[in-house]
Order: C-alpha cells, then sequence, then structure tokens
C-alpha cells in the first residue's frame, strides 16, 4: 500500500526514467526526420517533442505553483540539440516543483477544463500525458526504420 508521504518519491523516480527514455528516443531520431509525420493529421516527431514540454510546463505551473503557464507556441524551427535541451529543462523543471510539493496538497481539488481534479490526479496526466506521446513517437522510429531504444521502465 502506498502512503500520502510516498507518492511524490515514487512519481520522482518515474519521472526521471521517464525524462531518460525520452531523451533516448529523441536523440535515436535523425535530425532530417524531426519533420517526418506518418499522416497530414498528425504532429511532425519534432512537434511531438515540443508539445510534451510545453504540456509539462502548463501543467506543472499552473497546478503546482503560484505562477500559473499558458501553454505557448514555441519556435517550430529548433534543431534537434536544442529540442533535447528544451525538453531536459522542462523535466527537471517540474522535478523540481514537484519535489517541492507538500503531499498534504494533492488531495486538494484544482479547475481544469475537464471539472475538479485533484493534484494527484494532475500529477498522473502529467505522467499519462508524456507517456501517450512517447508510444505515438516510437512508432515515428519505426516507420523510419529506427529501432526504438530498449524500455527502461522503473
Amino acid at each position: 500500500m502506498i502512503f500520502a508521504q510516498e507518492i511524490i518519491p515514487t512519481f520522482l523516480e518515474k519521472w526521471k526514467n521517464s525524462k531518460d527514455y525520452l531523451i533516448e528516443v529523441g536523440q535515436a531520431m535523425p535530425e532530417d526526420k524531426y519533420d517526418f509525420k506518418p499522416t497530414e493529421r498528425e504532429m511532425t516527431f519534432g512537434k511531438q517533442l515540443l508539445h510534451i514540454k510545453a504540456n509539462m510546463d502548463w501543467l506543472s505551473s499552473t497546478y503546482f505553483t503560484n505562477s500559473p503557464k499558458k501553454e505557448k507556441e514555441v519556435d517550430q524551427k529548433l534543431s534537434k540539440a536544442e529540442i533535447i535541451a528544451e525538453l531536459e529543462k522542462s523535466f527537471d523543471a517540474v522535478y523540481e516543483i514537484i519535489n517541492k510539493t507538500d503531499p498534504k496538497k494533492l488531495n486538494e481539488n484544482v479547475d481544469f477544463f475537464a471539472g475538479p481534479k485533484t493534484r494527484y490526479q494532475i500529477l498522473n496526466l502529467l505522467q499519462d500525458h508524456v507517456t501517450h506521446h512517447r508510444g505515438q513517437i516510437l512508432v515515428y522510429l519505426n516507420l523510419n526504420g529506427v529501432k526504438p531504444p530498449k524500455y527502461t521502465g522503473w
């Protein structure tokens, strides 16, 4: 059974592994394939990574700090190295924000566009959103003949 005081350290352990794995995935795709998208309605590989970054910034600042950020459009002309560096910064910022969060606040409700949610639910959404889009771009790698990095899990 997980106790409230264990939720944040458990999340942070998984968050670090999620960061490392997504960075490996980003590194695996050749830079000339960062504009690849499997269908017209999909985001490109690079835009998927920037979308993950923007969502992490928005969720963590809006629901875990006193300085909410709106999801803003990021320069789409960034190089592979710049995108990966931005992603690393966002993962690290989320880590610091969540690490400073009082576990008692996880039970508090917040206003969310899908209705009231607890901060604990937002914490789960942070990881779930990364996983969702990472799953999509793993397919992008395979469609380009790039073997995805071995999954690291916990």
